[in-house]
């Protein structure tokens, strides 16, 4: 064979190669699914996981300092109480079975009574805490997480979810996040209710969810010692 002849075989052999179709497939251990990419903003997210469906919530780590970081201790067994009935210090996941003791349909629903009775504060060392009214928060908007209150300053475990805006709120409640899921909130806020707006029937808050998406402080109030 000539070099004339090498150099066709050696041009059709290339040009072959070239034609081929090129599939790159990417590397994953076997068996594994590929991980949903989490679309939410970075924050502190709290989800309530309840009878009637999911309603999650990003907190205002900024504007309610105080109030996000007690109601996260609480949530994930960070943060000790007095039980207002039995006088023990407890440290458990305060909201963890809790049920709704209030509904207003068009208005809100409300959560958080350790007993079930609207009476049911948590004592101790930092209860009462102070109110954070941000001037920047307003109740504009569906979906506000605020704190109820007995007056100022009387902020403890109890807390709402607004179906609507509600302007009249402005100055008086704190609010420390913003929820979606209002369709569950609707939903929650027309079961069946007494002549004091407590639910015929009990909906439970499951479970309630702390999640952080992106880079945590170093003080975050998620991080237990």
């Amino acid at each position: 064979m000539n070099s004339i002849q090498c150099r066709r075989i050696l041009a059709a052999l290339l040009l072959a190669i070239e034609t081929l179709p090129l599939c790159v497939t990417p590397a994953r251990a076997a068996g594994s699914a590929p991980a949903a990419a989490d679309k939410r903003k970075p924050g502190l997210y709290w989800t309530m996981d309840t009878d009637k469906g999911k309603i999650s919530c990003k907190l205002y780590e900024a504007e309610a300092p105080v109030t996000v970081r007690t109601m996260v201790g609480l949530a994930i067994g960070k943060i000790s109480y007095v039980h207002p009935e039995t006088k023990q210090v407890m440290r458990t996941k305060f909201f963890d079975g809790l049920v709704f003791t209030r509904v207003l349909p068009g208005v809100l629903v409300q959560g958080g009574d350790l007993l079930g009775t609207g009476v049911g504060h948590p004592e101790g060392p930092g209860f009462p805490y102070p109110s954070e009214i941000a001037p920047t928060l307003k109740f504009d908007v569906p979906g506000r997480l605020a704190m109820a209150n007995s007056g100022p300053d009387t902020n403890d475990s109890i807390f709402f979810v607004t179906e609507a805006a509600f302007p009249s709120f402005n100055g008086k409640y704190t609010i420390w996040g913003q929820c979606e899921n209002v369709d569950v909130v609707k939903i929650i806020a027309r079961v069946p209710r007494d002549v004091g707006d407590t639910p015929v029937t009990a909906v439970h808050m499951l479970h309630v969810t702390v999640e952080r998406v992106g880079p945590a402080p170093a003080d975050a109030p998620e991080s237990v010692p």
